[in-house]
């Protein structure tokens, strides 16, 4: 079983995960996490970072026993190598490009795309694309799904309807927020001084622009993912019994 990562307020507070947003660009359903004012932006209460961190934690374990999809979202610069990593790391889909209209909501023509550049992959790794067209138009075929896979390439695995969303910028990423709220999705997502916690079913008070903060929070995701799995390997073996 993967070794638990204790919540470190120590951590947080290295990583910067406590500087918001200047003050003037606040939102003021974040007033509960924030600590006070000073140099002109707002400083997060990592003890409340902390107590949403670990219940968000708890939720992810749970959900990946469950066997259930965790979909990740990071499109800004900062984002998006973390993010790529994480869902690499466990097998989870993600989006770092840019989110597309529908992902969620629009699932049937989201996914007719994907099927058909699977499609396409399987018959030119079986040679039946080589076989039947010259060189040229078999160059194109790979360009064609270099292309797709550039735009669909992290959700080619997603089974339509995850059971959780992960969002790292709830303000940058707002229509992957949206779809999933519309459609019942949980969300889980870092929210800085100026996001709407209201909007997240699992707020985590913490700066969404730090790298080192981004990695760290990607980081217990990650060892909770893996918990929940191990827990759920576990137990089949128990039922096998």
């Amino acid at each position: 079983m993967a070794a638990e990562k204790t919540v470190d307020i120590k951590d947080l507070f290295e990583a910067g995960a406590h500087f918001g947003h200047k003050t003037s660009r606040w939102h003021p359903k974040m007033e509960p996490y924030i600590y006070k004012k000073q140099g002109g932006i707002h400083v997060i209460d990592l003890t409340k970072t902390v107590d949403c961190l670990k219940e968000a934690l708890d939720f992810v374990e749970k959900q990946a026993a469950e066997g259930k999809q965790i979909l990740m979202v990071g499109t800004k610069h900062q984002a998006k190598d973390p993010i790529k990593k994480l869902a690499i790391d466990t097998n989870m889909p993600y989006v770092t490009d840019r989110w597309l209209g529908g992902t969620l909501t629009n699932w049937s023509t989201i996914g007719a795309r994907v099927k058909y550049v699977k499609d396409l992959e399987a018959r030119m790794s079986s040679g039946e694309i080589a076989n039947k067209y010259n060189k040229l138009e078999v160059q194109r075929f790979q360009e064609e799904i270099d292309s797709i896979n550039a735009t669909y390439g992290g959700i080619k695995e997603l089974n339509g309807k995850p059971g959780v969303v992960f969002v790292i910028d709830t303000v940058h990423d707002n229509l992957a927020i949206k779809e999933a709220n519309k459609l019942g999705i949980p969300v889980v997502a870092i929210t800085d001084t100026n996001s709407d916690p209201k909007k997240v079913t699992y707020p985590i008070p913490a700066n969404d622009d730090a790298i080192k903060t981004i990695q760290l929070i990607a980081e217990y995701i990650k060892n909770a993912i893996e918990r929940g799995r191990a827990k759920s390997k576990s137990n089949e073996k128990i039922d096998s019994k």
